[in-house]
């Protein structure tokens, strides 16, 4: 009888640890169908495609957080992506226009363990910076591959998702909350300094009104001078509509000293019906050279709708059409016409 209620308490016990804690399996399935046309050097070709990840990148994740007492919680996420239309791991390199998240590493797109309360939260890994946080944030037609602002806005070795990271978030307060991230390099030589990636952000929040700003410089000891990246960004929500609005500046364009580029995207969201959403955008960059080398500005637009089917499905298409254009060259195209549809899990 004492071993039976022994062995009762002992379950109990258990039973009680483990609703503490929770582990769950999550992801995002999204294919696009569609076709592509690109003009380079005044020849144009127009590609079929069925791909991945046309408003968020395909992945799967396992994610875990278990309570510690006292509002602490320690908190871990693995998480790695794949294409949805051949089902391989994510690959940048056959891809029209991916993210970071490449597939040879195990969990490619995040990687980290760290903890969680009233303080906010730590997380140490691989993990998106905190600049890469809101870099997307006022972006309208979804942040999608149908939004001409990742196409048009200088990226040339933007690092969006490094590893070896030190990630700080603040909570809350009265609106305003912030987030800062660095990555080491671990490349110290016995000439070099090591690599680094420092990254920031301040966002507020409150009715109608979000605001968020980015800061990232990024320390790569192959090159003399940073490169450095701002981000800032607006939405407002007047009910009937809600406007976007993007203002970015990159400074030493992939460490070269003598390319900046300024970068601005409007845009608004029109909800037709709680299921039906339309949205618009307008991007533009202009590089800025002082070495008299060619310059470019590169401009676009990109037209959207998203239909939603339930709490975790909805389908989307639209139209984006941008133009490269170089000083004494023919302009360089890319306009791209899709249908898609993104499953939540």
């Amino acid at each position: 009888m004492k071993k039976s209620l022994i062995a009762l308490a002992v379950l109990a016990a258990s039973g009680a640890a483990m609703a503490q804690s929770s582990v769950t399996v999550y992801g995002i399935a999204d294919v696009w169908f569609g076709s592509a046309k690109s003009t380079v050097g005044g020849v144009s070709v127009r590609d079929t495609l069925l791909e991945s990840g046309g408003v968020n990148s395909s992945r799967w994740g396992i994610k875990g957080s278990e309570d510690l007492g006292g509002g602490l919680k320690a908190n871990f996420v693995l998480e790695q992506g794949f294409n949805l239309d051949d089902g391989s791991s994510k690959d940048l390199a056959t891809k029209l226009n991916g993210d970071d998240a490449t597939g040879s590493a195990a969990f490619s797109r995040q990687s980290y363990v760290g903890f969680s309360g009233g303080f906010g939260e730590v997380k140490l890994g691989k993990m998106w910076t905190a600049y890469d946080d809101v870099n997307g944030a006022s972006d309208a037609v979804f942040d999608s591959k149908l939004s001409p602002m990742n196409w048009i806005f200088a990226s040339t070795g933007y690092n969006s998702n490094p590893g070896n990271s030190i990630y700080y978030a603040t909570p809350t307060f009265g609106g305003f909350a912030g987030a800062v991230s660095y990555s080491l390099g671990e490349d110290k030589t016995t000439t070099l300094s090591a690599s680094s990636i420092a990254s920031y952000n301040l966002t507020y929040a409150a009715g109608p009104l979000a605001v968020q700003f980015g800061y990232q410089v990024e320390d790569n000891n192959t090159f003399a001078n940073d490169a450095k990246f701002t981000r800032l960004g607006a939405t407002y929500d007047f009910g009937i509509a809600k406007l976007y609005a993007t203002y970015g500046k990159v400074t030493n364009v992939g460490h070269d000293t003598t390319f900046d580029a300024k970068e601005y995207q409007i845009g608004v969201d029109y909800p037709v019906t709680s299921a039906l959403t339309l949205s618009a955008s307008y991007a533009k960059s202009d590089d800025d050279r002082s070495n008299g080398a060619f310059e470019e500005s590169r401009k676009g637009y990109g037209i959207g709708a998203s239909y939603t089917l339930s709490k975790r499905t909805f389908l989307y298409g639209g139209y984006t059409s941008n133009k490269f254009t170089n000083n004494g060259t023919a302009d360089d195209k890319l306009n791209i016409l899709a249908v898609g549809v993104q499953h939540r899990f």
